[in-house]
């Protein structure tokens, strides 16, 4: 498994904007064959600071998530340009579950 997490802190007033569409992309981005969980976290302490966690069968299945129609569209031309900050971390699952 190919782990991403990223960690998104919008820009001042857009925290309900970028929830929105954080959370339509959820289901699209579980429905792409490559992806094995798409998951929006949102701070209980500040609710402009989100944390994605995504698991893919490998590095392709994450590069053709990033390619996507989807998120080029929601994610690099809407919600990016509300962030004051975004970090990504990639990972790979050590065991099995």
């Amino acid at each position: 498994m190919y782990v991403v997490v990223a960690e998104y802190y919008t820009q001042e007033g857009k925290e309900a904007a970028v929830a929105a569409v954080l959370e339509r992309m959820v289901p699209i981005a579980n429905a792409e064959p490559g992806c094995a969980l798409y998951v929006v976290n949102r701070s209980r302490e500040d609710p402009r600071k989100f944390l994605l966690y995504e698991q893919y069968l490998d590095e392709a299945g994450y590069e053709t998530h990033i390619q996507s129609a989807p998120v080029q569209e929601h994610i690099f031309g809407s919600v990016v340009p509300m962030l004051e900050h975004r970090v990504r971390h990639f990972y790979d699952i050590i065991g099995s579950a």
